[in-house]
């Protein structure tokens, strides 16, 4: 049996598979997001070990007899967070997480020296790690007088099962600090931020086994072994091993908090002008490309909670399919954006609102927003060297038919929908301890899911919504001088 573990935002997920691959069981248990001030997003570390003691204990208590036969555990994880450990291993601050954009000052300086994006092959964006260790440094001295090791979300947890100070390539990829092409940690971009080698975890390859769970947590757990744990990989990087989506041309979008459009690469390509992000894959000699935006389903959760509903019945109050775009635009930049335009400060808008407005309306447009941010960065992802073709969409969007519908429309792309099953992080985590434990080649083990349904685009309504996405994109500049 293999585990696989996901420190999400929203919280923690566990999930079993044997052998075979085939999904024993999961379990959840939820996490809480802290924004004291604008621009700030943390947690607190120790919360993730509670979540995943939560989770854990779930599954052995549903599946004991599966769960003793643990052979390898391994970890996928909410990206960029600064988490900071002192000499004796203690947390000094609370983790500043991936959406928290405080450090854009510190993030614009850095880029600003060409160093960056020539290593790391990649903007420095506000969210990157980078940056928020040089915002702690002016901040907080005290705090970063004490930082003994710098640690992502995932490889905290690695540390608390093995003890072992580590990382991989793929999250390593989002501090800035990483030379992406040669896969190790940069002196140079370290110095210019102020920190050293010495502080940062050993590197190894995602599919790696970094040690054993430590003896104490194999006793409490009822095992009367140690299991290896694996490095695993950044969580979208993860959700690509879980998809098997490893190969040139291969491409996923994720529509869960975040919007991201992976497409997996045969080699080292950056292009940072573009916003894209260049980072390693999680296996050996791989790479990806991939575009963010910062508010996807979460642009949904937010016009929920305001208007007092929920994404399930929002989404129930429209058609199963659009018959063409909305009069209302929405800009989804509740948090700033990142790619493509790499802005912090900028934030959201609805335009053409008027007294027919329905409710239904601003759900569409809402939609119709994450929409056209996602075809922006497909348009990013064109100029930086991946041309895609069908693409396969998961998170809690994709249960949408109408957002798929919309989605093929304006990319004039095939989105392709899983069959039921659990392909996400957690999955590509347990993919990866199986892999590390059984020593498996990624070739023979990471398969694509099988397709339950294909949305192709409504070839009567393209010019419809490239028109309307048009429109979308000559509001951004008008937003910016508001």
């Amino acid at each position: 049996m293999y585990l696989g573990l996901d420190v999400g935002t929203s919280g923690v997920k566990a999930l079993l598979i044997d052998k075979q691959q085939a999904l024993i069981g999961s379990a959840s248990s939820p996490l809480q997001v802290s924004r004291p001030h604008t621009g700030w997003s943390e947690q607190r570390p120790e919360d993730w070990i509670v979540a995943c003691e939560n989770a854990i204990e779930q599954i052995k208590t549903t599946y004991p007899k599966h769960f003793s036969k643990l052979r390898g555990i391994s970890l996928s994880g909410q990206m960029h967070g600064a988490t900071l450990l002192d000499r004796n291993n203690q947390v000094l601050r609370a983790c500043m997480l991936w959406n928290d954009t405080r450090s854009y000052l510190e993030a614009a300086e850095l880029d600003s020296d060409p160093l960056f994006r020539e290593i790391s092959g990649n903007i420095v964006f506000p969210g990157f790690t980078a940056p928020k260790l040089l915002w702690v440094a002016r901040h907080e001295p005290e705090i970063f007088s004490k930082i003994a090791k710098v640690l992502l979300p995932k490889d905290y947890i690695a540390w608390w099962l093995s003890g072992e100070h580590v990382s991989e390539m793929s999250d390593a990829s989002g501090t800035s600090w990483l030379d992406v092409k040669t896969r190790q940690w940069s002196t140079k971009l370290l110095k210019a931020s102020g920190m050293s080698i010495e502080q940062m975890p050993r590197l190894v390859e995602g599919s790696e086994s970094i040690g054993q769970l430590r003896s104490e947590l194999a006793t409490s757990w009822g095992l009367d072994h140690s299991p290896i744990i694996a490095a695993g990989a950044g969580d979208n990087a993860a959700s690509a091993i879980g998809m098997g989506i490893i190969n040139e041309g291969q491409a996923f979008l994720s529509l869960g908090t975040s919007g991201v459009l992976f497409a997996a690469t045969n080699g080292y390509k950056p292009n940072a002008e573009s916003a894209v992000h260049t980072f390693c894959h999680a296996l050996p000699d791989t790479w990806h490309q991939m575009g963010v935006i910062l508010s996807a389903s979460d642009a949904l959760n937010w016009h929920a909670s305001v208007t007092n509903s929920s994404a399930e019945a929002l989404n129930a109050e429209l058609a199963e399919t659009p018959n063409g775009p909305s009069n209302v635009k929405f800009l989804p930049y509740l948090a700033g954006e990142r790619t493509p335009h790499n802005d912090a400060t900028v934030r959201g808008a609805f335009i053409g609102l008027d007294h027919q407005t329905t409710r239904a309306d601003l759900t569409q447009s809402v939609m119709e927003g994450v929409a056209f941010a996602i075809r922006d960065n497909l348009e990013a992802l064109r100029q930086a060297g991946s041309e895609l073709t069908e693409i396969i969409a998961v998170g809690g969007g994709s249960k949408s038919t109408f957002w798929i519908q919309t989605l093929a429309n304006v990319l004039n792309k095939t989105i392709l929908i899983p069959a039921s099953g659990d392909f996400g992080a957690a999955f590509g985590a347990a993919r990866l301890a199986f892999i590390a434990a059984e020593n498996k080649t990624p070739k023979e083990t990471l398969s694509i899911p099988i397709i339950e349904r294909r949305y192709e685009p409504a070839h009567n309504l393209v010019e419809l919504y490239e028109d309307a996405y048009q429109h979308f994109r000559s509001l951004y500049p008008a937003l910016k001088q508001a």
